[in-house]
């Protein structure tokens, strides 16, 4: 994983008013709401060593269920029932904690040095409150670089997608065509089209020429499939560990500017979307090696330029932060 980076890591719908226990860059973590905001810490009690997500809320504090220790979000433990609670907790009954933030629906987790996490996290801010959404999330057994790559991919579609996004058979694409907007934002145009015989126009044959529909990518992990400026898909690949991520997936919509109306084309949007992810998920859970890299026993050709660039700039993210 790459460090010092705000990771999606759960939906903000998933934490209600309960501790919840989650598996995220490898390591046990409970989160529960405080009045402040979020805590998040690690998922071991310092005493010994029981799950605190079985635990419940006491006062802003999660409570072990084994002994009734109190932690505070900062994983320090502030009250020992057995000493009593006038007695003096030692300074060694701490777990680490973990720096979140909630934006647009999301839990944020900063994934590295906390004092280089930067106030702004980077998302999609033109979304709104004017947009509603819908949104399902799943298991895939791989690497989350996988997933993303999956979704930098535009020469898939007649192929993994022949009955659903990728009907018509156009295999040849013209371009990608990629653009930085900064050192961590990625967006790339393709226009795909049937095999006429002539091969696929360079990007430098393309430049100037965009299209409504594009695909973005910001770092670490997530993305969008804009469609249109009132209808468009954003995922989250969630790293859960070295072989296994969370993908999410939401519809947004702003179609008819009716709030319930929009709600139910997000909803009815849901099943279609499933089934294309399940189309992903069959093909990306058999590529070898789990995890990516920028350099692996492979040959790519044109169409892969878009996850070159992505591999190219993660590789020099790891460089520096890891």
């Amino acid at each position: 994983m790459i460090k010092n980076q705000w990771y999606i890591v759960l939906s903000s719908k998933e934490l209600k008013d309960k501790p919840i226990g989650l598996k995220r860059f490898g390591e046990k973590l409970v989160m529960w709401r405080t009045k402040d905001g979020i805590a998040c810490i690690a998922d071991k009690c310092a005493h010994r060593g029981a799950s605190l997500s079985k635990g419940k809320i006491v006062n802003n504090h999660i409570q072990c269920p084994f002994h009734g220790f109190e932690y505070d979000s900062s994983g320090r433990v502030v009250l020992i029932p057995a000493n009593g609670k006038a007695s003096k907790v030692p300074d060694n009954f701490k777990v680490k904690s973990y720096k979140v933030k909630e934006k647009n629906g999301f839990i944020f987790l900063f994934y590295g040095d906390e004092s280089k996490a930067p106030g702004e996290i980077p998302f999609f801010d033109w979304i709104d409150g004017s947009f509603t959404y819908d949104e399902l999330n799943e298991p895939w057994n791989t690497h989350y670089s996988r997933c993303i790559e999956n979704q930098l991919d535009p020469i898939h579609l007649p192929f993994v997608h022949h009955n659903t996004i990728g009907i018509g058979g156009r295999t040849v694409a013209d371009g990608p065509v990629v653009e930085w907007f900064d050192s961590e934002k990625m967006r790339f145009y393709v226009f795909n089209r049937k095999d006429d015989g002539t091969p696929p126009k360079k990007p430098e044959e393309l430049k100037g020429q965009k299209s409504k529909v594009y695909l973005e990518f910001i770092f670490p992990n997530f993305w969008q499939n804009h469609i249109s400026d009132k209808f468009f898909i954003v995922a989250a690949f969630v790293p859960v560990d070295e072989e296994h991520s969370l993908v999410y997936v939401r519809q947004y919509v702003k179609i008819t500017g009716i709030k319930f109306i929009d709600k139910l084309i997000a909803t009815l949007s849901i099943p279609f979307d499933r089934i294309v992810l399940h189309q992903d998920r069959r093909v990306v859970e058999t590529q070898i090696p789990k995890k990516s890299a920028l350099q692996m026993d492979e040959n790519l050709v044109q169409g892969d330029l878009p996850i070159i660039e992505y591999r190219k700039r993660r590789e020099e993210l790891l460089k520096q932060n890891n």
